[in-house]
Parts: structure tokens; sequence; C-alpha cells
């Protein structure tokens, strides 16, 4: 039997709508302060990933320096060669619909990110190195501004990458370059599955472009009774930064644990990193 044309347009409209559906539930209200996962089962296997594309940076969210809970960020000039390992987390109902850094709307059911320092937008690589998922999403807010993380993933890419139900998880994250997308940095880390361990937790308490000043926090940590204090130095886009870290842990829950006892001494400027 063969479909009038306004019966087919219907039937189109019809099986469009059950498809995003599948993919999109009821989104309720968030109470004050509160954030959280949709109603009902969300479907991100027919989601299609973000195919990296060179773009202007955006208008707004590139201003630098800015300051947020009185710490300064100072966003990258490029994204080029940026690789970095440590805590991932994610956003959902309370800024559903809401303006991001760039002033687009925030749709927790598409694959994006915030990220404190990146230029808006770029595109990134997320390998979660628990389970060796991965997937491409778009920087194009600011955040994550939690103790402890270096990328706020939208809810959909959470549930994609297998984090959405522990809330966070223990990610390398890696700038794409849209001309060679497929391009691996050199030392990346190759997704395997199921892996039992990717390398000890730290917990990093500040960097300092003075050593003095790093010896000082150092001091200041093993007089409030904690101990595994070391120094270290990396070189962060052409200058020489002196770390002040802990550890290692055995896992992301240990180091979280220690993150909460440094904030209760007054130290907010910290993030874990696997190494």
């Amino acid at each position: 039997m063969r479909l009038r044309p306004v019966a087919a347009i219907i039937l189109a409209v019809l099986l469009s709508a059950c498809g995003r559906d599948a993919v999109r539930p009821e989104v309720p209200p968030s109470g004050p302060g509160r954030d959280g996962a949709p109603i009902g089962n969300v479907d991100v296997s027919q989601l299609p990933e973000p195919v990296p594309r060179a773009e202007p940076r955006a208008r707004y969210g590139n201003h630098t320096p800015y300051t947020v809970l009185g710490r300064t960020y100072h966003v990258m000039d490029s994204a080029a060669g940026y690789r970095e390992r440590g805590i991932a987390s994610w956003y959902g109902t309370k800024f559903h619909g809401k303006l991001t850094s760039t002033r687009e709307p925030y749709d927790m059911l598409a694959f994006t990110a915030a990220h404190k320092t990146l230029p808006l937008p770029t595109y990134v690589r997320v390998t979660n190195l628990d389970n060796g998922e991965r997937l491409i999403v778009r920087v194009n807010d600011r955040g994550p501004f939690h103790a402890g993380r270096i990328i706020d993933l939208s809810y959909a890419a959470a549930i994609r990458l297998g984090i959405a139900a522990k809330g966070t998880g223990n990610v390398e994250v890696e700038a794409i370059d849209p001309d060679h997308p497929d391009a691996v940095a050199a030392g990346a880390t190759e997704p395997r599955p199921q892996m039992a361990t990717q390398g000890p937790v730290y917990v990093q308490a500040g960097s300092f472009a003075s050593r003095d000043n790093a010896v000082r926090l150092r001091e200041r940590l093993e007089a409030a009774g904690f101990d595994d204090l070391y120094l270290d130095r990396v070189l962060m886009r052409g200058e020489l930064f002196h770390r002040v870290r802990l550890g290692p842990f055995d896992s992301v829950d240990a180091a979280e644990a220690l993150i909460q006892r440094l904030a209760a001494i007054g130290i907010r400027a910290v993030s874990t990193q696997v190494e």
C-alpha cells in the first residue's frame, strides 16, 4: 500500500519524535543549589559524536584573565598539545537550557563539556581510564570550579563514558587538531578495556612559580599532620612551576577524601592527577 504524500510526512514526523524521546526524557526543574539527572532512562547510543572542525574563537567566554571564587585563571592562547589526566565530573538539570560561557544554551543531552582554561570552543577526546571508553566532546563552557576536577562533562557524555552513576571518573583529556582529528599525541593513552589500575593517583595541593612558596606550603602541610608530601617541577607553556603533591593513593575515592581534608584547612587550589 502506498502512502499519500501528507500521510507519509505525518508518519515521518511521528517516527522522528519517537527517536527524540528515546534520548530526551523529561528534564525537571532543579531545586535551589541542586543538580541532578533527568527523569527516566537516557539512551545515548544514537547521539552523534561531534565532528571536530576549525571554528573561530567564541566572542564570549575567552576573556583572560578571569576570577572565580577568589582564584584567577588564564585562558590558553592555543589548545595545541594539551593533554592532562585527572578527575572528570558532570553537570545536568540545574544548568539545562541556561547559557554557557559562549552564550550557547547548555544541552545536557549533547556531547559537550566545560573546562577552566582551554580556548572556547575546543574539541577534546576524553578517555575513561578505568574502562577504556573514549568520546569526542565540544568544550563550550567554563568550569568545573570544584577542587580537584579538570573537566565537567555534559550528562550525556558522562553516561557514554560510564561515569554518570558514580558522579566522577578518572580520565585523560586530549585536545584535537581539527585538521588531524585522528592523531594521537606522543605518550597519549590508548584505551584498554577493563583496566584494573592506571597508575597511582596524586593530589596536587599547589603549583608555584616560586620554589620558596612551594616549600612554605609543604611545611604548612607537614605541620598540619599531612605526610607523603613531595615537591616536583614541571614545565608548562614555557614556564617552570614547582608543585606540592601528596600520594600516591590507590583510588580516586581516597584522593577525593584528602581533597576534602585540605579544603577544611583553607586549601582550595588542589587538583587530582594520575601519573
